[in-house]
């Protein structure tokens, strides 16, 4: 309830000078911007956030001692430096009414270098950083969002995945240096469609290759023109795993660790299958796969912008008609 009142912003206590006041619509508008799909109904505002936290709160924990993403993002969202109000952009007011509820539960909020707001379990000192989890509920507007580009990638050709979908998508998910090979001189890929690279934090990198197929990937005999062999797929992966690459940054040649087979469509399980008894030991752990609907759900909850093609154009309205 405490935290409710500084969602809610209500004037009847000296530290909510701290915080925006939020009348219905606006209450609407701070969990939409948590990537939820709360709407008030009219009720008392501070009882009505209070049951949406509970509810919140009762979404699955990644641990024990982290609490649920969403719940993450609310606090983020409330504690935007952007947000300060009668105090500086540090808010140190506001800090200190949202931790006088914190810490009766056992966590803390603080200020990361990157100016946003994360909650540290105190016994533990776990922080909770929210990454892109591709298996929460999906909101109305992410759903929309995963139609329109369901749409794109039936239309989209491997060119347009790679570039459209693919290299954003990597990009945000952390990874640096990355190179798509194009279907121009198909005789330099050796095996793969895009390279690029991890840095971990211990400043050691790993190199990924990654081979991308359209269609559906299956295990059949003859396939059909719009699908891929999976046997076809454990030649290139072979060529990718045993070609080097030259990393300018490091001026030297360098191995693939790792490989991606992604696919635009399905990749059968059957296909999984055979492709992992056909990979020795070794070579199994080097080998990830991703399909249409790792795709979707990780462009999804990133909150990339859709490819241009994947917008519907805007209806016209009577400015535009030439009567």
């Amino acid at each position: 309830m405490q935290i409710a009142e500084l969602i809610c912003g209500n004037r009847n206590h000296d530290e909510m000078c701290y915080f925006r006041y939020r009348s219905s619509k606006y209450l609407t508008e701070f969990f939409q911007d948590c990537d939820t799909d709360y709407i008030h109904d009219g009720s008392s505002r501070a009882y009505w956030v209070a049951d949406v936290l509970k509810s919140i709160l009762e979404e699955p924990q990644p641990n024990a001692n982290t609490p649920p993403e969403t719940f993450s993002r609310v606090i983020r969202v409330l504690m935007d430096q952007g947000d300060a109000e009668s105090e500086q952009p540090s808010r140190p007011g506001a800090l200190a009414a949202l931790n006088a509820a914190l810490t009766r539960e056992g966590f803390e909020a603080f200020y990361g270098d990157d100016k946003q707001c994360y909650l540290r379990h105190l016994a533990t000192s776990t922080v909770a950083i929210a990454s892109p989890n591709p298996h929460r509920p999906f909101s109305a507007q992410e759903i929309k969002r995963r139609e329109q580009l369901i749409s794109y990638l039936d239309e989209a050709s491997e060119d347009d995945l790679i570039a459209e979908v693919l290299l954003p998508l990597f990009r945000q998910l952390g990874f640096h240096r990355i190179t798509s090979a194009g279907h121009v001189d198909k005789a330099l890929e050796y095996g793969k469609d895009i390279w690029m690279k991890f840095n971990l934090p211990t400043q050691h990198v790993l190199y990924f290759g990654i081979q991308v197929k359209k269609g559906k990937l299956d295990a059949a005999g003859i396939s059909k023109a719009a699908n891929g062999n999976v046997a076809e797929i454990h030649n290139q992966v072979t060529m990718m795993l045993g070609h080097e690459i030259f990393d300018p940054e490091l001026s030297r040649r360098v191995l693939v660790d790792h490989a991606f087979i992604v696919a635009g469509g399905e990749i059968t399980k059957a296909a999984r299958n055979w492709l992992g008894n056909k990979l020795d030991a070794t070579k199994r752990s080097q080998v990830m796969f991703m399909d249409r609907n790792d795709i979707l759900n990780l462009f999804v909850v990133t909150n990339l912008p859709l490819p241009s093609g994947a917008i519907p154009p805007r209806a016209p309205d009577d400015g535009d008609l030439p009567f």
